[in-house]
């Protein structure tokens, strides 16, 4: 697992602004720059609901301040002074204003350009699946991101991490809670799609040393577990470790596509059909990125096994919760 050094003083007076700070993996990162020193500035749309972050530092360390990425003026005030900017915000789904296109292509060119304005390192945080003739929204517009970013900045770090795990995942959490309700759990184009999911304290520990210029500028690392797993795979992994008997039900593409049309503007959808999309394609580190050290390895970082961390957090959709004896 990612070591982070704590310190009982501030190391540096140096200005980090983090936008999305207030995210699953943001809080992470906000967590590991102040537990190294840094000052940061997390720039959010809504700063009354980010409070919870300040005290992950010391008093004044960290600080919140609103930003919308869809406006470069907020953009711009966000990095005045900042002597480093990491870029944070993505949506797994679209909504309202909130649209791919506006959050990664639109907001990553704004933030990269005011980045440089400011002469600043930036550090971008995109995905695995990042490619412009992705079938999905997502994918092409992470590419569009990544490729604005680097018309920008050209030393920018880019990271595209696999699915994230941790206490606060979506993946993991949400199927968890599926089957503690449903008794069927659908594998999604017959569950063969593979991926190599990562701990999200690794990939803050990762954003960390590019903070700390211990990344190589101008490279794009693409950040997985240890183990790569097919959807199957991690839906029994998730039935084993939350101690229940669920039936595993094949669903084809299509289905899945056609059922995903009928729900997805649902509050709460469970999936979407761009989200379909995504799944027909695997969600693993390439083996170009691994030959040229463009992972983990190249960071000096061991990432983090999932039966290290799951447990920690699905306890709670056991019947008995922790106390409820588990086969392993």
């Amino acid at each position: 697992m990612s070591d982070v050094t704590v310190t009982d003083r501030p190391v540096s007076d140096s200005l980090v602004t983090v936008f999305g700070g207030s995210g699953f993996l943001g809080r992470h990162v906000v967590r590991a720059l102040a537990m190294r020193g840094y000052r940061v500035r997390v720039a959010v749309r809504r700063p009354e609901l980010a409070g919870f972050l300040q005290p992950l530092g010391f008093v004044g360390q960290i600080q919140v301040s609103q930003a919308n990425v869809r406006y470069p003026e907020s953009v711009a005030r966000a990095v005045d002074g900042a002597e480093a900017v990491v870029n944070l915000v993505g949506v797994l789904s679209q909504s309202g204003r909130q649209s791919f296109d506006a959050v990664h292509a639109f907001g990553a060119r704004a933030i990269a350009q005011a980045t440089a304005r400011e002469g600043a390192p930036l550090v971008h945080v995109s995905a695995i699946g990042a490619d412009a003739n992705s079938p999905s929204g997502y994918g092409r517009t992470k590419a569009e991101g990544e490729a604005a970013v680097r018309a920008a900045a050209a030393d920018a770090i880019i990271f595209r991490p696999s699915l994230l795990f941790g206490p606060e995942d979506d993946f993991f959490n949400r199927f968890a809670a599926m089957a503690r309700l449903s008794p069927v759990l659908p594998l999604i184009g017959g569950g063969t799609t593979r991926f190599q999911p990562v701990f999200v304290g690794d990939v803050a520990a990762a954003i960390l040393k590019a903070v700390d210029g211990k990344a190589k500028a101008g490279t794009t690392y693409e950040l997985g577990g240890p183990q790569v797993r097919t959807f199957r795979e991690l839906m029994e992994l998730v039935l084993r470790e939350i101690g229940h008997k669920r039936l595993l039900v094949d669903l084809p593409f299509g289905m899945a596509n056609l059922m995903a049309r009928l729900t997805q503007w649902a509050p709460g959808a469970p999936l979407t059909t761009d989200q379909v999309a995504m799944l027909r394609s695997d969600n693993v580190v390439s083996d170009a990125a691994k030959a040229e050290g463009r992972t983990f390895a190249g960071l000096d970082i061991t990432p983090t096994a999932l039966a290290t961390v799951l447990p920690t957090y699905l306890w709670r959709f056991r019947k008995a919760g922790q106390f409820t004896h588990v086969e392993t």
